[in-house]
């Protein structure tokens, strides 16, 4: 619902207090569904004892088979130290392994072990239950519409697409 004063879309609509001038914020209301959604993915993924940044990181793999941990954590907007971490851990686990490039030796390749596709669509279900309340409250053509929305908005504040 728009507020009368402004015309805008009022975020403190359900929230119970009257958020002033930030009702029309983008960032408050980016924080606000990003706060949320972290708790309870953090949550979510507890059983898994794997870093934050570990669903991300592993999908990217799947999907991109023989990308370097540089690509990831530029990708990821993630300091490269993190994403060794993060990779470490995967590989002392047995769910990614790194091999050396065929064409840079200086680079190393990563991809996915069967037990790492697996853990990998036990958390994707994880996640999909957490943002279940969404999905379900929009329709596929307004889920669509928000997250080319929210990558638009990422890429004007990057300065261009990831």
């Amino acid at each position: 619902m728009a507020s009368e004063r402004t015309g805008q879309p009022d975020i403190s609509e359900n929230l119970g207090m009257d958020w002033g001038l930030l009702r029309s914020c983008v960032g408050t209301s980016v924080r606000l569904l990003r706060n949320e959604l972290t708790n309870r993915i953090i949550d979510a993924y507890a059983p898994f004892m794997l870093r934050s940044g570990a669903l991300s990181t592993m999908v990217l793999i799947k999907a991109n088979p023989g990308c370097s941990q540089a690509e990831l954590a530029r990708e990821v907007a993630m300091d490269d130290s993190a994403m060794v971490a993060i990779i470490d851990e995967l590989e002392e686990r047995g769910l990614a392994v790194r091999s050396r490039s065929a064409t840079d030796r200086r680079r190393n390749s990563l991809a996915l072990t069967p037990e790492g596709e697996t853990l990998m669509g036990e958390m994707i279900a994880c996640a999909m239950r957490v943002e279940k309340p969404i999905r379900d409250a929009m329709s596929e053509e307004e889920l669509a519409t928000l997250i080319a929305l929210l990558r638009r908005a990422y890429a004007a504040v990057t300065d261009g697409p990831r």
